[in-house]
């Protein structure tokens, strides 16, 4: 085979082979990853802390308009409400505030008579008590009493009785006893105020405190406590203004008989100690809507004899 002849059959198959090499994909080349670019340190902050921001505006928003918890600090409403329940209360339903201004929503509806509302007062020095619509520089406090007079009505309480545009009110006593944290004893009686059912005590021998007939004036309500002879109410600070009102009592979510301060409720022993010893867990739940219809006492009662001279109904 001479050589001529042979580098002309090698150099077609050696042509064929460059080409296919030249058409075949090249192999990557490994490239570093591209570092990770730093997020700035306001994205990161958001990260961590923008959701709990936008968790307690929230919370926030709804105790100013909808819903707000307040606390029983005193006896004044016993029998119907104790020391240390937790309720929550409607602010919607009489039109909230808007935060920081004087400003209200629209209400859902008027106060009604009977319910039992959480309001404002102002308290000054020496802890007197006053009305924000007559001392606006004192420091509001939270209240919770019984709306008894509506604007417009004459209210009086004389004797242990509740007069409302010259009429007593019924006040029918139950045959029971409430005794309180100091050991006073109580009568239980059941007040109607206009189909408003709901329990007054009364102490035997005692007038508590009393008021001469009055008006209410426009846009205020005379409020008083269920615990009439140990109850601090509008018999001795005056009306309050519709515009004060906070809402109507809902509902107990929490009750203990707890008079503890702070620095003790740090101590783990004394959660144990109120939550198996001072617990009132039949009261969560409670409602504190009045009772209508006729009482029991009065639905007891049989139908009047008629009169012993009485001719018998024609058949």
């Amino acid at each position: 085979m001479s050589p001529t002849r042979s580098s002309e059959k090698a150099g077609p198959a050696a042509g064929a082979k460059a080409d296919r090499r030249k058409r075949a994909p090249q192999r990557a080349e490994k490239q570093p990853a591209p570092e990770a670019e730093e997020s700035p340190f306001w994205c990161w902050l958001w990260d961590q802390v923008g959701p709990i921001a936008i968790a307690v505006l929230i919370a926030l928003a709804i105790r100013a308009v909808l819903i707000e918890s307040y606390y029983v600090p005193s006896g004044s409403m016993l029998s119907t409400m104790f020391i240390g329940d937790h309720v929550f209360v409607s602010k919607f339903t009489y039109g909230a505030h808007v935060p920081f201004t004087r400003v209200k929503f629209p209400a859902a509806r008027d106060p009604k008579r009977g319910e039992i509302a959480v309001f404002a007062l102002g308290r000054g020095p020496n802890g007197v008590i006053c009305p924000l619509d007559q001392c606006p520089n004192y420091p509001a406090e939270g209240f919770v009493k019984r709306i008894v007079g509506l604007p417009g009505d004459t209210v009086a309480y004389r004797d242990g009785k509740l007069f409302l545009n010259g009429k007593a009110e019924e006040a029918r006593d139950l045959g029971e006893t409430f005794t309180d944290e100091r050991g006073v004893k109580m009568r239980v009686l059941e007040e109607d105020l206009e189909g408003c059912r709901h329990h007054v005590l009364d102490i035997p021998g005692t007038g508590g405190l009393t008021q001469e007939p009055m008006t209410v004036p426009p846009d205020h309500y005379f409020l008083m406590g269920d615990n009439r002879d140990n109850s601090n109410d509008s018999r001795a600070w005056g009306t309050v203004h519709r515009d004060d009102l906070k809402g109507p009592v809902l509902i107990n979510y929490w009750s203990w008989n707890n008079n503890r301060s702070w620095l003790a409720m740090l101590n783990p022993l004394t959660w144990i100690q109120l939550l198996f010893g001072e617990m009132r867990w039949n009261r969560i739940g409670t409602t504190f809507a009045c009772e209508t219809g006729p009482g029991p006492a009065a639905a007891a009662e049989p139908p009047e004899a008629p009169p012993a001279n009485a001719e018998p109904a024609k058949k």
